[in-house]
């Protein structure tokens, strides 16, 4: 059986990334329509129409319009913008956070894709606010360094260009569009603060997370509880202590969906830094749609990826 997928924002760097991992499978089929089309709505909806599935590729405010034109239509869609991620009459597109979500992932009509700096930060969070580890209120700092193809194209030609600078800092007024996505799927009911920032790469992340921990619980108690949610995970892995080197970076998961976490203590055991590293372009975007796309149409999760 061949699905057919139309990706609405095709030349962006998510759906260019898409597209590559979708080109070579015999059971997807990919809908296009010219160049000069491509804002066209009447040929847009076209391909929609002609579609199994949609992905959008686009700003909110377009994937929105996207999303109108497609009433009617029995085209499944996966919204890679941040426009519908708290909404719940959308799946969350994480599959790792839940056998109950997976489930919804591959019975849904309108997938939203998680955001590069939430998958980390969820994947962290969730199992320990779930059981307990961490209090639904706890006052938490989030840190996290991405390269710069997050940024699109304008902050791509800055790095091209050499006028952006080797380090920043952003989201200083605490309200980076991320927070609600973050707080709500990490079962937060206090927002945490979060401060990420953007490095002289192109692709990778390593999102970290500090944390003094309560008389009597441990570095091993918190590696214990990520290991036991994501045991058997296709994707998501938790590491040894220990089998990082002191420095680590951030682009070492490049080109794949993966996403490894791991559990920092400090050597008098009352504080740990939790770290994810992940391509945000891979499992931090494009990886998790095609990941998304294949648990929609009931095929191999692993499919192009």
């Amino acid at each position: 059986m061949t699905a057919t997928v139309f990706i609405d924002g095709e030349a962006g760097t998510t759906g260019l990334q898409i597209r590559d991992r979708l080109l070579g499978r015999s059971d997807i089929r990919l809908i296009q329509i010219d160049p000069d089309r491509r804002k066209d709505p009447a040929a847009r909806r076209e391909a929609f129409a002609a579609a199994d599935v949609a992905i959008l590729c686009l700003p909110d405010a377009a994937a929105v319009e996207a999303v109108a034109l497609c009433e009617g239509l029995p085209t499944r869609i996966i919204d890679a913008s941040t426009a519908y991620r708290v909404n719940p009459d959308w799946a969350y597109g994480f599959a790792e956070l839940s056998a109950q979500n997976r489930a919804r992932i591959a019975g849904a009509a309108r997938v939203s894709n998680p955001g590069c700096y939430p998958t980390g930060s969820i994947a962290l969070l969730a199992p320990l606010v779930a059981a307990g580890v961490i209090a639904p209120d706890a006052a938490l700092s989030i840190n996290a360094v991405s390269g710069y193809s997050g940024g699109g194209k304008a902050l791509i030609a800055e790095f091209d260009e050499g006028t952006a600078g080797a380090f920043f800092l952003y989201g200083l007024d605490h309200k980076h569009k991320h927070l609600p996505e973050i707080t709500q799927h990490s079962g937060l009911t206090r927002r945490p603060i979060f401060v990420p920032s953007v490095g002289n790469f192109a692709q990778g992340m390593i999102v970290s997370i500090p944390l003094h921990l309560p008389k009597g619980q441990t570095a091993a108690q918190i590696r214990d509880c990520l290991a036991a949610r994501y045991e058997g995970s296709r994707f998501v892995s938790v590491l040894d202590e220990g089998s990082l080197t002191a420095r680590v970076n951030p682009e070492r998961l490049n080109g794949t969906n993966r996403m490894e976490l791991s559990v920092h203590a400090s050597a008098e055991g009352d504080r740990v830094v939790l770290l994810a590293t992940l391509d945000n372009l891979g499992k931090g975007a494009s990886g998790a749609a095609v990941q998304n796309l294949n648990l929609m149409l009931g095929m191999d999760e692993g499919a192009g990826l």
